[in-house]
């Protein structure tokens, strides 16, 4: 039996099908409305908003499939049970082609409907919370993570916006450390049509060379002594989403050599095997590493260069916008405020003259570390000069 009111619509010509099914449903639970035409079921649909939809095909006036049309066009995520009586396969696959749950067969068995019922709702409830997911990680991960109104800023927006929107599959993210690399490259993603897919971020420069080839492309079991079953790398596991490269220019020229491979064929290799898996994700490199001056002290590969840079993009250090700071730190006390059950409001002249004048040379991670330690540690209501670590540093 349901434990909410789930509103259902009964959509059929037949009175005493009709009827019937209403008896059966309300005593699991469920709230019932009924129609006895399309044109008067479509009606109280747009009125009443029914979470089910159970329709029949053959009606006066509007029939099923019509009904369904409109409903579908109208509210894609309404639960549809298709109904015939014609047993016609045709009809029934052109009904879930056009999006019902599922179809069932006059006459209507009513432990059948019962059990599809459970699994529709079931169905929708999962979607739910995925696509409510969804949408959390864009609102944490999208443009509006990315804080500044510097044209600067605007600039690095319109660039990422049109970026997110295309079919670009290599984009290459530079930046000092701290500057917000990983962030934008999480809003490409989040902000694209890859966002029902992972994001996979690989710090290459934190695992030693053997293990970072065996994480990125997976491998074959025997591929050696450790390998005791089949593993899949992180590009096949990326599908058709997003991985990213966290400080590539730190790889060896060995990886060097099999990641160009890589981008030119889309294609990988599991250590150990011999089939090539093709990939289908967009990768992002990023690092905080001068490339051009690796190029010229012979550490890095000039032919990944140029592949990797055929969409680059350079964000400014915090220094660059000064400007962006107030805002940051407005932010980052809000974001603090709430984590931590504190209420500070504001930031005296003098501490915020600090800010300001202060280098910054860990950018926009340093200033959030500063902003967290402060409300962490201090109990009041505005940041004062004397709150901020090591103020000779930041006067």
């Amino acid at each position: 039996m349901t434990t909410g009111k789930i509103r259902i619509l009964i959509i059929d010509d037949e009175e005493l099908i009709v009827w019937s099914l209403t008896k059966q449903l309300e005593k699991e639970g469920y709230e019932l409305s009924q129609a006895l035409s399309g044109d008067v079921g479509y009606s109280l649909f747009l009125k009443e908003s029914p979470e089910i939809v159970i329709l029949d095909n053959k009606m006066p006036g509007l029939d099923g499939i019509q009904v369904l049309r409109k409903i579908k066009s109208h509210s894609p995520d309404t639960i549809v049970i298709f109904m015939t009586a014609y047993s016609s396969i045709d009809t029934a696959v052109e009904s879930m082609k056009l999006g019902a749950y599922d179809y069932i067969n006059k006459p209507i068995e009513i432990e059948e409907l019962k059990i599809l019922l459970q699994r529709a709702l079931e169905k929708n409830r999962i979607e739910k919370e995925v696509s409510e997911h969804r949408r959390e990680l864009k609102e944490k991960y999208g443009f509006n993570s990315i804080i500044g109104a510097t044209s600067q800023i605007d600039t690095l927006l319109n660039t990422i916006r049109k970026i997110a929107n295309s079919e670009a599959n290599m984009v290459l993210v530079q930046g000092e450390s701290g500057t917000g690399k990983e962030l934008v490259a999480r809003a490409i993603h989040y902000e694209s049509n890859r966002n029902d897919q992972p994001f996979v971020a690989i710090n290459c420069a934190a695992l030693p060379e053997t293990l970072l080839e065996s994480e990125l492309f997976g491998y074959e079991q025997g591929a050696f002594t450790d390998a005791k079953r089949m593993k899949k790398g992180q590009f096949e596991l990326s599908g058709k989403g997003t991985i990213l490269l966290d400080e590539i220019g730190e790889i060896s020229t060995h990886m060097q050599v099999k990641l160009l491979r890589l981008l030119e064929t889309r294609q990988v290799m599991r250590l150990g095997g011999t089939k090539p898996i093709e990939i289908n994700s967009r990768i992002i490199a990023a690092t905080n590493r001068n490339l051009e001056e690796a190029l010229k002290e012979g550490a890095f590969r000039q032919d990944l260069y140029y592949r990797l840079k055929v969409i680059n993009i350079e964000i400014p250090p915090l220094r660059e916008r000064s400007q962006d700071i107030s805002l940051l730190v407005r932010y980052f006390i809000d974001k603090y405020n709430k984590e931590f059950g504190k209420s500070v409001e504001l930031v005296d002249p003098a501490a915020e003259k600090a800010m300001m004048q202060y280098g910054w040379p860990g950018n926009v991670r340093e200033l959030r570390n500063v902003i967290e330690r402060v409300l962490l540690l201090e109990n009041d209501p505005i940041i004062k000069l004397n709150h901020l670590p090591d103020r000779k540093s930041v006067v």
